[in-house]
């Protein structure tokens, strides 16, 4: 390799060198119980984005217009033991249900099994999972599971049957508040207001950390000789 432009080389290689020992810190299990730099952001984060995903309250002031609307439905589960499984959890929240092989057949009061989704939704978001356990049964993520099926199949079976305003209610309760309550569950919420300053720290060092290595590699082909021109335009005689 030969240097052609010792200046610009020096200020790359120190760029690269000094890059490369930020990323050995970064994955350095220094970040407070045995995380990296990259384990210690995802946490942040995650408790951010669960501080920000808290929809129950608002899903059952939507519920309310619902209590006391019967509905009634044939649900078709993959296996004949989620069918005995989900039986189980609607038959404790109170729905009429019996089922015969991987087929169901479910009634009852549609915003009364919405409120008994939502507060176990809420229990999980809460990280109380032991109180859903100790309502069903259960394994706790086991209940959080079969209520997502029975969501899911019910949404469909609702569509089908044109009780748009019932359906949009069940995919609501299940994407915003089974599949959040789920998803999250364990991690503690946090709120964006109590991290603005640590969250635009990070933000702006990933933006800097980015521009470092860019201009490492931009002086390092300098240094070698490794630049672009602008090409000449072509004349036509």
């Amino acid at each position: 390799m030969i240097i052609v432009d010792n200046k610009s080389f020096s200020i790359g290689a120190f760029l690269a060198i000094t890059f490369c020992g930020v990323l050995a810190m970064i994955f350095s299990p220094i970040y407070g119980a045995g995380r990296t730099g990259l384990q210690f952001s995802d946490d942040m984060f995650n408790k951010l984005s669960k501080g920000s995903s808290y929809f129950i309250p608002k899903l059952q002031e939507e519920n309310a217009a619902f209590r006391g609307k019967p509905f009634a439905v044939t649900l078709e589960m993959e296996k004949a033991a989620q069918a005995e499984t989900a039986l189980g959890v609607l038959s404790t929240a109170g729905a009429q249900a019996w089922a015969r092989g991987k087929t169901m057949e479910v009634s009852g009061d549609l915003g009364g099994l919405m409120d008994k989704v939502l507060a176990d939704s809420d229990r999980m978001y809460n990280n109380d999972g032991k109180a859903v356990t100790a309502i069903y049964g259960l394994d706790e993520r086991k209940v959080m599971e079969t209520w997502w099926q029975i969501l899911e199949r019910l949404d469909k079976k609702l569509k089908q049957a044109k009780m748009i305003e019932e359906a949009k209610l069940v995919h609501a309760v299940k994407n915003k508040a089974v599949e959040t309550a789920y998803n999250f569950y364990t991690i503690p919420p946090e709120h964006i207001g109590e991290k603005a300053l640590l969250v635009t720290g990070i933000l702006a060092f990933y933006v800097l950390y980015t521009l470092w290595w860019g201009f490492a590699i931009f002086f390092l082909f300098k240094g070698v000789g490794l630049t672009m021109h602008k090409a000449k335009v072509r004349k036509e005689i």
